[in-house]
């Protein structure tokens, strides 16, 4: 194990997220094994959520499958989640509310969590699976309004009002462009 895996394995297991990662693992039902770089691989995960083909706490590597198939199926899954478990290091417990803040802010400019997610994006995104090899992201999206993530919302929704205090229009104010659409 390299220098910076054992200072990663050390600030993991001291933020206690290896811990807990653990417990995650064994209350799924899964196989905790050694793995490379320090990491502890638990597959067999038995429940369905988090929606992900393996997710990272700590320095737990969990998945429902194996790695040996998730490997198979995206090279360079097993390093992106050794990224994940860096960035833990780094963030300790707060890792968690900031990759929700960064899932959310992702979903709302592209209306997938991974795309835009700075933790993601650092992990890497074709390592993840959540681009193709040109970097075009996959994966499915969410929509409001038929176009991806918060970003469709009507502006109007979102503007002030233009009337003035006394309630009547003035001017053009309001009166939107040619066809009735406000933008």
């Amino acid at each position: 194990m390299r220098r910076s895996d054992r200072l990663r394995h050390a600030a993991n297991w001291l933020n206690l997220t290896t811990p807990v990662g653990l417990l995650v693992a064994g209350i799924g039902g899964a196989r905790v094994r050694r793995g490379d770089h320090g990491l502890y691989v638990a597959e067999g995960y038995r429940f369905r959520f988090p929606d992900a083909g393996a997710f990272t706490i700590g320095d737990v590597v969990v998945t429902a499958s194996t790695i040996q198939r998730l490997e198979a199926r995206t090279p360079g899954v097993l390093g992106h989640e050794r990224q994940h478990a860096r960035q833990y290091s780094v963030a300790g417990v707060w890792f968690l509310p900031a990759y929700l803040l960064g899932s959310a802010w992702s979903l709302a400019r592209t209306g997938n969590p991974a795309w835009h997610n700075p933790l993601e994006r650092h992990a890497g995104l074709l390592t993840g699976g959540y681009a193709d090899e040109a970097g075009t992201p996959v994966g499915a999206v969410w929509t409001f309004r038929g176009r991806p993530g918060l970003s469709a919302l009507s502006v109007r929704a979102l503007r002030p009002s233009r009337r003035p205090a006394g309630g009547a229009r003035s001017g053009s104010a309001g009166a939107g462009r040619a066809g009735g659409a406000d933008a």
